[in-house]
């Protein structure tokens, strides 16, 4: 599956509700961002608390160009946290950190305005 990281792309088919229900949408907070030299494109390795219920997760995110790692601790964030564990290099990424393009294509996070539970789900 290709995602477009083009604010101009065309919206996505039609889903039913069940469908979204499905991607399970937490909100966490960073706990540890660092440089993942490893990467094959510039990336972080994070780790975000989603709350007691899912605990802490591992995650790799191609977000260099807007977010600099010691700028994220403490930061809340959404991530898909029901997709199987990849592995990404000699990170094994737990979660998929959510963000949306800005106008060059390069990530910015999303989360939510004001302080939030973690572990919240999206809905």
């Amino acid at each position: 599956m290709h995602v477009s990281h083009d604010a101009s792309a065309a919206a996505a088919e039609t889903i039913a509700f069940d469908d979204f229900l499905k991607v399970d949408i937490r909100v966490g907070t960073i706990v540890s961002a660092e440089p993942f030299p490893e990467a094959r494109k510039p990336a972080l390795k994070l780790l975000i608390d989603f709350g007691p219920v899912i605990g802490r997760k591992k995650s790799s995110a191609q977000i260099t160009e807007n977010h600099a790692a010691e700028d994220l601790v403490g930061r809340q964030v959404m991530a898909v946290v029901n997709f199987p564990p990849r592995q990404i290099g000699p990170v094994m990424s737990e979660v998929l950190t959510l963000g949306f393009p800005d106008a060059a294509g390069k990530v910015v996070l999303a989360g939510p305005m004001l302080p939030v539970p973690d572990g919240g789900r999206l809905f």
